[in-house]
C-alpha cells in the first residue's frame, strides 16, 4: 500500500480531491489531503510544507501530486520526506527563486478570456456538480505568493507531469512547453478538466496508481 499524498491548488481545500479520494482508497491505497493554510496572512512556503509534513505523520511509500498552484508545494515536501514519487497534475512547475507571482509572466501564461470559472476549471462537468466543487473554495490571503521559491533546484526524485487535455486554464500546449523548458521532459496526459480530480476522478486514480506498476 502506498499513501498519496494530494496537494491542492490556488483557494482550494481537500475536498477538491473527494471524488478522487475514495476512487484511491477503492485501488488498495491511503490517501493524505490536507488543508494548507491559505487563509492565514502569516503563512508561507514553511508552514505549507510543515502542514503537509504533519499530515503525513509516519507514513511511508509516499506519491506527492502537486495539482495546480499545489506544484509550489509538493517538491518542497519532496525535499523533506523519501517519496516514490513526484506527479505535477496541471501543475505549476516552479524555478528556483521564483516568486509565485512572477510565475505567470515567466512562463508566458495567458488566461482564458471569456469563459467563467465553470467552463474554465470544470470543462465538461454536470452543472450542479461544478457548482458544489466551486462552493468549496477558500479566499487565499496567505503569504508565499510573494516569497522567492527556497530550493535551489527541483529535488532529485521520479517526477511526471500530467496535463488535461480539456484544460481551459492551462491548454496542453502551454503545459508542454513548460515541462520541456523546465523539466526536459514530454508530459503524459489524461483526458479532463483542469479540475480532474472532479471531472475524472476514476481515470486519474488509474493513472496514478499504473505509475507505480
Amino acid at each position: 500500500m502506498n499513501t498519496f499524498v494530494l496537494v491542492h491548488g490556488g483557494g482550494g481545500g481537500h475536498r477538491d480531491f473527494e471524488l478522487l479520494e475514495p476512487e484511491l482508497r477503492r485501488l488498495g491505497h491511503d490517501v493524505v489531503a490536507p488543508d494548507l493554510p491559505i487563509d492565514d496572512p502569516s503563512a508561507g512556503f514553511a508552514e505549507f510544507t510543515r502542514t503537509v509534513l504533519d499530515a503525513v505523520g509516519d507514513r511511508r511509500d509516499l506519491v506527492v501530486v502537486g495539482h495546480s498552484y499545489g506544484g509550489f508545494t509538493a517538491p518542497l515536501v519532496c525535499a523533506r520526506l523519501p517519496v516514490r514519487l513526484l506527479v505535477f497534475l496541471a501543475g505549476m512547475i516552479p524555478a528556483p527563486g521564483e516568486k509565485p507571482g512572477d510565475w505567470w509572466d515567466n512562463t508566458g501564461f495567458e488566461g482564458p478570456e471569456g469563459l467563467d470559472d465553470a467552463e474554465t476549471f470544470f470543462t465538461g462537468v454536470p452543472a450542479d456538480v461544478a457548482a458544489r466543487a466551486l462552493s468549496y473554495g477558500r479566499p487565499q490571503v496567505s503569504a508565499e505568493y510573494a516569497e522567492p521559491w527556497p530550493l535551489d533546484a527541483l529535488p532529485d526524485v521520479p517526477t511526471r507531469v500530467l496535463l488535461c487535455r480539456d484544460d481551459r486554464f492551462f491548454p496542453p500546449d502551454f503545459q508542454r512547453r513548460v515541462a520541456r523548458e523546465r523539466l526536459g521532459v514530454e508530459p503524459d496526459e489524461i483526458d479532463g478538466a483542469h479540475c480532474v480530480p472532479t471531472s475524472h476522478p476514476v481515470e486519474l486514480a488509474e493513472r496514478l496508481v499504473g505509475y507505480l506498476s
